[in-house]
């Protein structure tokens, strides 16, 4: 970006564990330059005019610990590049990419190739846990961690306990994080939403509340058995989910994806594209507990958990089609009016679920403004625009929810450059 502000008593969240404040900030092409009185004195001189702040926000760039890119240089639906565009313009500084893909991120050379595209959006690999997400067969955990990987994930769904059994005792990954989703497919039985009224209104197959419940008790226990592995549990969305984590002795972090916090049964058409995702959408009871569990820091970051697919994929039934929503614009709109808006978070703790716990997640280092910096998204609650696919910013993914629906709050600018280069 090139941009240049100068903003006079704007909002602005420093870094974790500030506090949110007004103060005079200088932007000069796309770099921060100075706080306070020094930011007045140089834009005087710079002769860059003041800008009305109103209600926006300057803050760190946001984090997603986990998504997913099937085919990253030839996908219809997005590649590598399309993505560092669309996290660029969402305020997204840091992606975590999971294994499953045409080559899957078993092997040291799906982690090298990947590897060497730099950009000023941090990329983080999720390597495969499993050969192909099979379940059947370890990868080779320690090569995939040297190679680059941030970290040991398989797909959407639990392994069999066995095979966690058998790498957690290697230990090969040391302290590197091991994500995995507490899902049953087979319990899960192809059903599309948890029970409730809504769900049998809609017509959709059940997925029952065992699917989640018996996988996340048997990671607890595993956890027990090996507390010096970093285990990560990749999106809660039950209330009783919340309720046993909660209850715990041992407590992994957890991640929520962020649709369910906006949504639930109740509260879509059976025509939305809302409906067919993983985990699959709960019941309202659901939605409070899971907000509550994020308040309580019993689930300490928010993913995205993008799973983009072409037209002719998005156009099937909702129970035919593959599973999950693509969208990183909206997230942080639609993330505000919930839980600023209408739950009434302080900023602060919003980010902490949305930048710094996801960080955290990932273990790596908390995005945080600075000077001669150019991390930072400039956010305005209370700009109106349209969803669309035609935005400039959209690729060719269209299982995009609220399609030509009004939002409330957008992504004004980022200061992050988006020029993408491979190493030789």
């Amino acid at each position: 970006m090139t941009s240049s502000y100068f903003f006079e008593n704007i909002q602005v969240l420093e870094k974790a564990g500030s506090s949110l404040k007004r103060e005079h900030v200088l932007i000069k092409d796309g770099v921060i330059k100075a706080f306070g009185r020094k930011a007045l004195e140089n834009a005087e001189l710079l002769g860059i005019k003041t800008q009305k702040a109103k209600n926006m926000l300057l803050a760190p760039c946001l984090v997603d610990p986990h998504s997913f890119l099937e085919s990253p240089f030839n996908g219809k639906e997005e590649t590598i590049y399309t993505l560092i565009e669309k996290a660029i313009s969402s305020g997204y500084g840091q992606l975590g990419i999971l294994p499953r893909g045409d080559l899957w991120k078993d092997q040291i050379e799906s982690i090298i190739s990947l590897k060497a595209i730099k950009s000023e959006v941090l990329i983080h690999l999720w390597g495969g846990f499993s050969l192909s997400g099979k379940g059947i067969n370890l990868s080779k955990h320690a090569d995939l961690l040297k190679s680059g990987a941030v970290g040991l994930s398989d797909d959407d769904f639990m392994p069999p306990i066995e095979l966690l059994k058998q790498g957690f005792a290697l230990g090969e990954m040391k302290k590197s994080p091991v994500l995995i989703a507490p899902r049953d497919k087979s319990l899960q039985a192809g059903g599309m939403s948890r029970q409730s009224v809504e769900t049998l209104r809609a017509g959709w197959s059940l997925d029952p509340v065992e699917s989640e419940i018996i996988p996340l008790i048997q990671l607890l226990e595993l956890h027990k058995q090996y507390p010096e592995i970093a285990l990560r549990l990749m999106n809660i969305s039950t209330a009783e989910g919340v309720s046993i984590l909660k209850n715990a002795s041992s407590k992994p972090m957890a991640t929520i994806f962020w649709w369910h916090l906006v949504n639930d049964n109740s509260s879509l058409s059976p025509f939305d594209i809302g409906w067919s995702v993983t985990p699959s959408l709960g019941s309202p009871i659901d939605r409070v507990s899971l907000i509550e569990g994020l308040e309580d820091n019993v689930l300490a970051a928010i993913s995205v958990h993008s799973t983009p697919t072409d037209d002719f994929e998005t156009k099937l039934p909702a129970n035919k089609r593959k599973k999950g929503i693509s969208c990183y614009n909206i997230v942080l709109p639609l993330l505000w009016d919930q839980l600023v808006r209408k739950s009434g978070w302080k900023v602060e703790k919003l980010w902490e679920k949305i930048s710094f716990g996801p960080s955290k997640f990932l273990n790596q280092a908390e995005e945080k403004l600075s000077l001669d910096s150019n991390r930072w998204l400039l956010f305005d609650p209370d700009k109106e625009w349209y969803q669309s696919n035609h935005e400039k910013h959209l690729t060719t993914a269209t299982n995009q929810p609220l399609k030509d629906k009004k939002i409330f709050g957008k992504v004004i600018d980022c200061g992050l450059i988006n020029q993408v280069y491979q190493n030789d």
